[in-house]
């Protein structure tokens, strides 16, 4: 990670942790890179966009790791305009997909660079980023870390190495991937193949070594057989200027197999109708990937870092549709 950061201060730099140090992510970005570059931690005992943003202006932090729901809520802040935000000159994104409007707006209320990154738990966690300086591609996790392989794979087989462009599931061995499991030889066994660390994660892989995230393997949905990726139908529904949030999973059907549900936040002071943003999807998408229903929400299930928890609404989903009892 050291080795990314190019242009360290020679005293080392200020970091804005706002990531919790339970979390891998906050515990090696934040917390293990500070103290083995002799950086400041500007610490905040949880992130909140109002507490964010002074402690950027009063402290001046260089970087700032984060998720993107964090820069989109310091973004949409009433008061975004009376604080200095110019100090921070890098950024890495994880935990979630980096919208590409948040990016751009972000870099310019800042003057820094906003990059996404990818990791994991079992990989200590991070094994991708862009290039903070220097090229990258919006919406790709960037090239592998040093001394970090990757390779996407037949997800059935796990063997045969898929050409460019083509989707499946991404393989990473390097320094940083584990052991195996504490007292679970079964699952490590399942996880880890000659050093090679199974992510669960379908993606996709381009000629020049940037590779993308398409969606979790266990969040596809099967409509009528044929695969269709969440992530897929919510960047189309991102799309739409009343859309904030997305979220989109697979719900039971008695032909069909599945089709995929959306869930949806509006953007403050936006309206639009259910039938409307199907529409858009149909303008927009292969009929089969059109969700089936539109539910709207005030918001959407996260984890501390601020990932949707795809799994929550599915079990919400499932809770309704069990016949009642008594």
């Amino acid at each position: 990670m050291a080795a990314w950061f190019t242009g360290r201060r020679a005293g080392g730099d200020r970091i804005l942790a706002t990531l919790p140090f339970f979390h891998i992510y906050g515990l090696t970005v934040c917390c293990l890179y500070a103290l083995a570059t002799a950086s400041t931690q500007i610490l905040l005992p949880r992130f909140d966009p109002l507490a964010t943003l002074k402690a950027i202006h009063r402290w001046r932090p260089r970087l700032f790791p984060g998720a993107p729901v964090m820069y989109a809520t310091l973004l949409a802040h009433p008061d975004l305009r009376r604080y200095d935000l110019r100090s921070i000159e890098a950024c890495i994104s994880g935990a979630a997909p980096l919208p590409e409007p948040v990016q751009v707006e972000f870099e310019r209320v800042t003057g820094g660079r906003l990059v996404e990154g990818y990791g994991l738990t079992e990989a200590s966690p991070v094994t991708h980023c862009n290039p903070i300086h220097g090229r990258r591609k919006l919406g790709s996790i960037g090239l592998p870390f040093p001394s970090t392989e990757a390779v996407v794979v037949d997800p059935e087989t796990r063997r045969r190495i898929l050409p460019p462009g083509e989707p499946g599931e991404l393989l990473i061995r390097g320094p940083q991937v584990m052991a195996g499991y504490w007292n679970r030889p079964d699952e490590t066994a399942a996880t880890l193949n000659d050093g090679w660390l199974a992510t669960g994660d379908i993606a996709t892989v381009d000629e020049e070594g940037f590779f993308r995230i398409v969606d979790r393997r266990k969040d596809l949905i099967k409509v009528s057989g044929v695969n269709v990726y969440p992530r897929e139908v919510e960047d189309v529904l991102l799309d739409h200027p009343a859309v904030a949030e997305a979220a989109v999973i697979g719900v039971s059907h008695p032909i069909r197999g599945e089709v995929p549900k959306a869930f949806v936040v509006l953007r403050p002071g936006a309206t639009v109708s259910d039938a409307d943003l199907l529409a858009h999807c149909r303008a927009n998408l292969a009929p089969y990937k059109v969700p089936a229903a539109i539910e709207f929400r005030t918001e959407l299930p996260r984890t501390f870092v601020g990932k949707v928890l795809r799994r929550v609404l599915a079990e919400e989903e499932a809770a309704r549709a069990e016949p009642s009892k008594g």
